[in-house]
């Protein structure tokens, strides 16, 4: 136990402070090892908020499996999707590119897989089995290397031979998801529904098993695997046996600052306090219940003695705003939508109950995967490997992360300090998410988060600020001229604002038609 909170602290405070000499220490104290790991496990939550795990300090949500997994490895506290959109993350993700690399920014691009390298590709090169089980966003039927593709029409296709257990009549259960048609609060759950069904009979505890079997099928093989969990996405699903478990007046409600009003959703200004906090504690609700599987999973692991050869990744896809800034969805550049879980178990490899604070972002993955697992790095991935930070060699391997939501045509850079969020205002933003305001033309934001942590106030107008905000530009345009193939037909010669209007238009096939 000494020696473990030993580790911890050594570890917050060369993250915070960069001492060499205590980063030395750590990599000695860890026992680093260069022989690699056999496999690697992603699981991934829909929509997590890094503010929602034990781990990550909450005093409410119970997550004792997710708070095991990050006591047995590492757990990033400065970690960032690439994108606040499922598709686009994902996709970033699978391939260590950014969203405009991927060519996928918007919701329903299908994955184009003739421009882009996977990992499951990469690593069936080397031997690896290779599935994913549950959602991959790629809106096509192609395999893009996994060997094995699990998902919800499998679930539909075993209930039609085991028949679910019948909900007793009467029982109030939550109705269709229809987003958008119905009030907020009902597609938002706000009144704490179960969904109508067991455990026994989800989707959820479907694919759960699914991944309980390939990882026993497997056990003597080298192989890759994907878990995509829909949980805590709205409708934030939880079966009958979990309803109540939170109750509203207990959880916390952000009241957001009077800079939020201009940009909050028409479909949210009329939610009441008791639907906000309805709706909070369904989401809870749906966090626990995902974390009993991914328990399940971290079992399967350790009972067919692979945790001591298996990288096991958890991450939330991105974060989700539940009522910061006065809204409940993740489209926006804000912390909590782009901050996101990150937890590493590997038997230890790099210590245990470590914290980091460096900036990293998911783009990353990739080439620290191919790292860990001893194989060549992939030609085309963008990201850096996080090996030097595991390895106790550097508190950060970056000192700035970006994002984008090009549906918004919007992009972000952040350095530990300061945030800049720029977007060309074209359009309301669609999705059924428009503040009703109108379009808001071009917009520059500044936050100082060592003053402002919680993004209160936008200082990009100050002038004291100018030369700050200049230099996070111009951050973000050399990022966008080295990773984005469009590079060569933005002329340079013309002022940052015009290229930055240019980069931030979504470069997927169809976006005209998916803008009108």
């Amino acid at each position: 136990m000494e020696r473990r909170q030993f580790l911890k602290s050594l570890t917050q405070s060369s993250a915070i402070l960069g001492s060499g000499a205590a980063l030395s220490i750590l990599g000695t104290q860890c026992g680093l090892s260069s022989t690699p790991l056999k496999n690697v496990i992603v699981i991934i939550g829909d929509d997590h908020a890094a503010g929602v795990l034990g781990c990550y300090g909450n005093p409410l949500i119970q997550t004792p499996n997710l708070d095991r997994m990050a006591k047995k490895g590492i757990r990033f506290t400065h970690a960032y999707a690439q994108a606040p959109v499922c598709s686009a993350s994902r996709q970033s993700l699978l391939t260590g590119k950014y969203p405009h690399a991927t060519g996928v920014t918007l919701l329903t691009t299908s994955f184009p897989d003739e421009s882009n390298v996977t990992i499951p590709e990469h690593l069936k090169q080397f031997g690896f089995k290779t599935a994913v089980i549950g959602k991959t966003h790629f809106n096509n039927g192609g395999s893009h290397g996994f060997d094995v593709n699990i998902n919800r029409h499998h679930h539909r296709e075993y209930l039609n031979n085991h028949p679910p257990k019948q909900i007793p009549d009467g029982k109030k259960v939550r109705p269709k998801w229809r987003p958008f048609r119905d009030p907020a609060p009902i597609w938002l759950n706000a009144d704490m529904l179960p969904s109508p069904e067991y455990d026994a009979d989800t989707e959820t505890t479907f694919l759960t098993e699914q991944a309980v079997q390939f990882i026993q099928k497997n056990k003597e093989n080298r192989f890759c695997m994907f878990v995509g969990y829909h949980e805590p996405h709205s409708p934030f699903y939880f079966p009958i046996e979990w309803e109540g478990k939170y109750k509203p007046e207990d959880v916390s409600l952000p009241k957001g600052s009077p800079d939020d009003d201009r940009w909050v959703p028409e479909i949210f200004r009329n939610l009441s306090e008791q639907d906000r906090r309805g709706i909070i504690a369904s989401y809870y609700t749906s966090v626990d219940y995902l974390d009993s599987k991914v328990g399940q999973i971290l079992d399967a692991v350790r009972h067919n003695k692979l945790e001591e050869n298996t990288l096991v990744i958890y991450i939330g896809d991105q974060g989700y705003l539940l009522n910061d800034h006065k809204r409940f969805e993740k489209h926006s550049m804000w912390e909590e939508s782009v901050r996101a879980p990150l937890i590493l178990q590997a038997g230890g490899r790099w210590g245990k109950d470590r914290v980091v604070g460096g900036l990293t972002e998911f783009v990353d993955l990739a080439p620290t995967i191919c790292a860990v697992l001893g194989v060549s790095a992939m030609d085309e991935a963008q990201g850096q490997s996080l090996m030097p930070m595991l390895e106790g060699r550097t508190p950060a391997n970056k000192d700035s992360v970006f994002s984008e939501f090009l549906c918004d045509n919007k992009a972000m850079v952040r350095t530990k300090r300061w945030k800049y969020i720029f977007t060309s205002g074209k359009r309301d933003l669609g999705q059924g998410y428009a503040t009703g305001e109108g379009p808001s033309g071009i917009l520059h934001k500044l936050y100082d988060l060592m003053s402002d942590p919680n993004e209160t106030k936008n200082v990009a107008g100050d002038l004291a600020n100018s030369s700050i905000l200049q230099m996070m530009q111009e951050r973000m345009l050399k990022l966008f001229r080295r990773t984005d193939a469009r590079a060569q037909d933005i002329p340079s010669d013309i002022s940052i604002e015009k290229q930055l209007t240019l980069f931030c238009e979504p470069p997927d096939v169809g976006a005209d038609l998916y803008a009108k």
